[in-house]
């Protein structure tokens, strides 16, 4: 196997045709230069350098091999080039697992401010539940996750955002929609269309409705946001969502949100990472850069 520190004492001398200055650019005395230097023609089984008194020049072979030890060298300079740029977050890349609830914290708003700060690290965004982004984690398909809390693994740490309540929703003309308010019991029967197992609004409302001794009557599971809200318009079911996902619609008439008693539903959102599993500069930084949210919403 090719020895690094003989292929670079040839390549100090090739390029300065001078042993004792070889060895000064290598912090080591000219004996060893020279050491180095035999060691690596024995090894190639080559004559690399001509010799004629002081005058030293190299063999056809030699710059040939010098050609691509330079190359190797440069390629070293780009290698560490790019280390100093990772750790000075002047390049870097991070990926972030997110759910639609995160549309309570901004996320183009926050990935736009995050960019200002630092311009040459990417963010690769992936969407999906709140489990299915745990899971990925876990997978090493993403670096951090914002996501609703589901469930506790010990693999992972969880630091709050904040809370994002959970409304329940129907169109302006359901017979439930004049309801000052409700309770989970009496929507034992009523047709649901809800997001499904996995989410972090799925977790809280089935927790609610298992508390209550009500079955939901499931009308459709789906995850698609854009489907929930026309269907409830539609008048086809009720459903719960994260307040921030429908606040248009409700802004706008076309969607009626029910207060539930005898307490709000909230969905805890906040930041999840491996905490055994050290992460990249870049990821880090996000991280840092979020973490000022948890003492903003809180």
């Amino acid at each position: 196997m090719l020895n690094p520190y003989q292929l670079r004492a040839f390549y100090e001398a090739a390029k300065s045709m001078n042993f004792t200055i070889a060895a000064k650019n290598l912090f080591v005395s000219q004996p060893a230069v020279t050491t180095q230097i035999k060691l690596f023609e024995e090894y190639c089984n080559l004559r690399l350098f001509k010799r004629k008194g002081r005058r030293m020049d190299l063999t056809s072979e030699g710059e040939s091999l010098f050609y691509y030890a330079e190359k190797v060298f440069q390629l070293e300079k780009k290698i560490e080039k790019v280390i100093k740029e990772f750790h000075g977050l002047k390049r870097g890349y991070v990926r972030l697992g997110t759910t639609k609830t995160s549309v309570r914290y901004s996320i183009d708003s926050i990935m736009l401010s995050f960019h200002k700060s630092f311009p040459d690290i990417k963010i690769k965004v992936q969407e999906g539940t709140s489990m299915e982004m745990l899971q990925s984690l876990l997978d090493f398909r993403n670096d951090l996750a914002l996501v609703a809390h589901t469930e506790d693994n010990p693999n992972i740490d969880f630091i709050t955002l904040g809370k994002e309540e959970i409304f329940l929703i129907a169109a302006p003309g359901h017979y439930l929609a004049n309801k000052n308010n409700i309770s989970f019991n009496e929507l034992d029967g009523v047709p649901v269309i809800i997001k499904e197992i996995g989410s972090g609004t799925r977790k809280v409302v089935d927790n609610y409705f298992a508390r209550s001794g009500v079955k939901p009557k499931i009308l459709i599971e789906t995850n698609k946001i854009e489907l929930i809200i026309e269907l409830v318009k539609q008048g086809e079911g009720i459903s719960f969502l994260a307040r921030r996902v429908i606040e248009k619609e409700i802004a706008g008439g076309t969607l009626i949100a029910i207060p539930i008693k005898p307490e709000k539903l909230f969905l805890n959102v906040g930041i999840a990472y491996l905490n055994d599993e050290q992460l990249s500069p870049a990821a880090k930084a996000l991280l840092d850069f979020l973490f000022p949210l948890t003492q903003i919403q809180r």
